[in-house]
Parts: C-alpha cells; structure tokens; sequence
C-alpha cells in the first residue's frame, strides 16, 4: 500500500494534502474499489465545502462509492481531466487523479500516514 507521508487521511479512504489543498482518494481506496470506469465530481470551483459533504462519486467494475470532503474550504480547483481518465485513479492516486483543491479551511478528523496504515491493516482481517 503506498500512503505517502505528506498528507493526510480521513477514515472514508479520501487523502487531503494541506501544502496543496489537494484532496482524493487513497491508494487503499482504489486497490478496494479495483477497476474504476466512471467518476463524477459534484462540486464546482468557488463553492465553498464542509468536512463530510459529497465531493465526487466513483464507479468501478465492482461498486459505487461516495468520496467526502476531508477537509471544510473553499473549491479553488475542480480536475475536469478525471472524467475522461478515471482509470488514473487505479494508476496514481495521488498524482494526476486529485479530484478538487480546497484553501482556507481546516482539516476534519485526519490520520497521518502511519496511523492510517495501521488502521487499513486492522480493517484487512
């Protein structure tokens, strides 16, 4: 499981960079979600979003999810790319499948890297 150490991570499987604002979901999320096909992001730049509120939503070839807000801002970016590449999310997560930037608001209940690898191991058994 790749969980890089500069961000952190809300239970829901969502990471949030706080350098960025950059936020999606983890590599943990995709390897569980396996084949995604469809991704649909729900808010639009200059909304402003609350920790919990529906950002996006994510089909694969085994089910559908819901990806929430790990952190409460303002919308300053939306990836409109991830629409026509969903397939990046299984690729690189963290890189070219960040689904929305947000600024100016604070982190909700996030992990570091270390304490949600240790919460994925204990959700495996």
């Amino acid at each position: 499981m790749n969980t890089p150490a500069n961000l952190k991570y809300a239970k829901s499987d969502e990471w949030f960079d706080p350098t960025t604002g950059a936020v999606g979901i983890s590599d943990y999320a995709q390897g569980q979600l396996s084949d995604i096909v469809f991704v649909e992001i729900l808010v639009d730049e200059g909304e402003e979003v609350v920790v919990g509120k529906a950002i996006a939503s994510v089909e694969s070839v085994k089910a559908s999810s819901e990806i929430y807000a790990p952190a409460a801002g303002k919308v300053t970016a939306v990836n409109k790319d991830l629409a026509n590449a969903p397939e990046s999310i299984n690729t690189d997560p963290y890189g070219a499948a960040w689904m929305i930037k947000i600024e100016g608001g604070a982190a909700g209940d996030v992990m570091d890297a270390a304490a949600y690898e240790t919460y994925c191991e204990g959700r495996a058994h």
